[in-house]
């Protein structure tokens, strides 16, 4: 019976320094929350973000218009108000809302109301969607910091979020597929086809002659 009351002490400590390494781990890993921007081409901002460190995913999809479940050809014919965006869920305890709307306004074109790059039309254009308060005031601030950056005025609208519909599974990392698709290249891999329309389209040359050493995905 001495031994059992002597290990009290220790069984205790034990504890409590388990549950201070529990409270400390919840606290490092924060919550998982989320974020809509449209950035012209699904793809590319799909692609560019689930490489920020926090991004858990980026999901592809329409959203700002009037159409249920409206379908990718629907979209781009330009006839239903919704946007190509993307829903990015990022672990809070990693990367704010703010960091990730600055990292967004210098990996598109802000100035350009009308599309993004060789894609035109409503539906390629730039928009952040809000749900709340405190994600109006970070975008609105994050626009501001980056129109004094460009010294030029930006057109990207901040919006009220609506229903987001994920697009179809075709889209979802198109950028990784390996599935074969037939372009004007011939059949070629999807991640290979991926690569060329983002050249092809001059994404990364605006961006770099836009932003410089300040964007954030492409090389300098």
């Amino acid at each position: 019976m001495r031994t059992l009351r002597r290990s009290h002490p220790i069984i205790l400590s034990l504890a409590i320094l388990a549950g201070v390494f529990l409270q400390s781990t919840d606290a490092r890993a924060g919550e998982t929350r989320e974020i809509i921007v449209a950035g012209g081409c699904f793809w590319c901002v799909e692609a560019d973000f689930e490489r920020v460190r926090g991004v858990k995913e980026a999901v592809s999809g329409y959203t700002g218009g009037m159409v249920a479940d409206p379908s990718y050809k629907q979209v781009t014919s330009g006839n239903t108000g919704h946007y190509e965006a993307v829903r990015i869920i990022y672990d809070s305890g990693v990367i704010d809302h703010s960091r990730l709307y600055n990292l967004f306004f210098r990996s598109i074109d802000p100035t350009d109301a009308d599309g993004q790059f060789c894609d035109r039309g409503q539906s390629y254009a730039t928009a952040i969607f809000v749900s709340n308060s405190a994600q109006r005031a970070a975008a609105e601030k994050a626009k501001a910091e980056a129109q004094a950056a460009l010294g030029r005025k930006i057109v990207t609208p901040i919006l009220d979020a609506k229903a987001f519909y994920e697009a179809e599974a075709y889209h979802q990392d198109y950028y990784k597929g390996t599935k074969r698709v037939l372009t004007r290249f011939g059949a070629i891999p999807q991640n290979e086809a991926y690569k060329r329309y983002r050249k092809g389209c001059g994404r990364d040359a605006r961006i770099k002659e836009l932003w410089g050493s300040d964007a954030p995905f492409i090389g300098n």
